[in-house]
């Protein structure tokens, strides 16, 4: 795909829904910078001996951690350049995103984040990695839903919902080009 002059997409979705691997695939395939606040998250909880459970816990009322996080990414509203940014909240803090939100299933999604190897996610049983991903989720909606006034399950917030439960990451990123130059047309 060629460059377009600037644009912005945002993914988030469900904790194993593939949003890393198929934000990378978006950006190489559509020559854009990938911005992603989940490696900023999880470098963070490693630095103070955290999962990123224990972490997302620890940092409800400290808006001085919110700051940074909200900071770096309303900056990507103006900031020049094309932009794939991987955040929960992207599509919040840089409104001109087209946004997506990726769906799956909890055990799909317990499976692939066992099977990713994070040093800050490591689970002992799928029955613990279900366990731990609900509960992050919950952690996160709260803490959104109390600071921003967001629900980050309410799917009327994206552009575009895609279920990869069944899909390959490659899959998921052509569904998402072909729904943002479907939308790119409609413009015109």
């Amino acid at each position: 795909m060629t460059k377009e002059i600037e644009f912005r997409i945002s993914v988030t979705g469900d904790l194993g829904s593939g949003k890393s691997t198929v934000c990378e695939i978006l950006a190489a395939e559509m020559n854009a910078e990938r911005v992603t606040l989940g490696a900023i998250n999880r470098k963070m909880a490693m630095e103070m001996n955290m999962d990123a459970v224990e972490f997302n816990n620890f940092i409800v009322g400290k808006p001085e951690y919110d700051k940074i996080f909200d900071d770096y990414q309303r900056a990507y509203e103006n900031k020049p350049g094309s932009y794939i940014i991987d955040s929960r909240l992207g599509f919040h803090f840089v409104p001109s995103t087209f946004s997506f939100y990726l769906k799956t299933d909890i055990n799909e999604a317990a499976r692939r984040i066992m099977s990713a190897g994070r040093s800050s996610e490591v689970y002992n049983s799928m029955e613990e990695a279900i366990t731990k991903i609900k509960e992050r989720r919950l952690a996160e909606q709260i803490r959104f839903k109390q600071c921003y006034g967001v629900d980050i399950l309410d799917m009327n917030n994206y552009d575009c919902v895609i279920d990869t439960t069944s899909l390959t990451p490659e899959q998921v990123a052509k569904q998402i080009i072909n729904q943002y130059m479907k939308y790119k047309k409609e413009l015109k």
